[in-house]
Formats: structure tokens, C-alpha cells, sequence
């Protein structure tokens, strides 16, 4: 019963089993390629939403709150923001202007920025892009 493990079968291995995934690669990279969503909302990008994105970066929004599922964990996930306001610009504007309210000593709360009024609407903007975001069922749920 007992067979010898010879060279020419651990080559024979090797060779086949490195054939079998680098087909299995190429399939896999093949069907990822036709499921991935076009990019349709391209356009979608003006510059009020770029300089929404820019603001969001320079005021480090991400070191609390995550985005499509990066960043940090210790505030709400944003990208559905929009849909959790009802789908009111207003509403995320409303919030952002009215922090922090009735702070309570050693909680978490949002500062305050004091944004201008176009630098809220800019920002709104880009929440209202990000939203619109295909990203595969992410956040969840609507509390984010």
C-alpha cells in the first residue's frame, strides 16, 4: 500500500495545481469584472459636491465618522445620511448648524465648525452625492 512520492509527482502537482488557480483566478477576475456597477453618476460630481469632499477632508471628518464604511467608528456612518434626514438637504444643514446641542459632560458630540452657509450647502451636497453611491447594500441598516 505504501507508494513512493516521487519528484516527477510533486512536479506533476505543482504544475497542476498552479494551472487549476491561475485559471480559477482568471474566471474569478472575469466574473468580478461583469459584475461590477458602471459609472454612471459621473456626472453627478459639480463643484459644489468637490468642495464638499475638499471640507469634509480639511475639518478630518473621517476621524469620527465613517463613509461608506471607512473611517473612524466612533460617530455615525454617513452614507446614508440623506435617507435617514427624509431626503432633505435641509435637514443635514439643520443638524450640522445646531451642534453641539445640550452637550452632556464626558459624552460624545459633534463640535461646532461655524461653516458658512455655503460651506454647509457644499458639504450637504457631497452627503447627498455619497448617498447615491452604489455600495452593495452598506450601511446595513438606516441608523447607519
Amino acid at each position: 500500500m505504501a507508494q513512493v512520492f516521487t519528484k516527477s509527482m510533486a512536479r506533476n502537482i505543482f504544475y497542476g495545481g498552479s494551472v487549476f488557480f491561475m485559471l480559477l483566478f482568471l474566471v474569478l477576475t472575469f466574473d468580478t469584472t461583469r459584475s461590477l456597477p458602471a459609472l454612471d453618476n459621473r456626472d453627478a460630481i459639480t463643484p459644489e459636491v468637490a468642495r464638499g469632499k475638499l471640507l469634509w477632508e480639511q475639518n478630518d471628518c473621517v476621524g469620527c465618522h465613517t463613509l461608506l464604511g471607512e473611517g473612524a467608528y466612533f460617530a455615525p456612518e454617513l452614507g446614508n445620511v440623506y435617507q435617514r434626514f427624509g431626503n432633505s438637504k435641509e435637514a443635514i444643514i439643520g443638524f450640522i448648524k445646531s451642534r453641539p446641542k445640550n452637550g452632556i459632560p464626558g459624552r460624545r458630540s459633534m463640535p461646532q465648525f461655524n461653516f458658512s452657509d455655503e460651506e454647509l450647502s457644499a458639504i450637504a451636497e457631497f452627503l447627498i452625492y455619497s448617498s447615491g453611491i452604489n455600495a452593495a447594500g452598506w450601511p446595513p441598516n438606516i441608523q447607519g
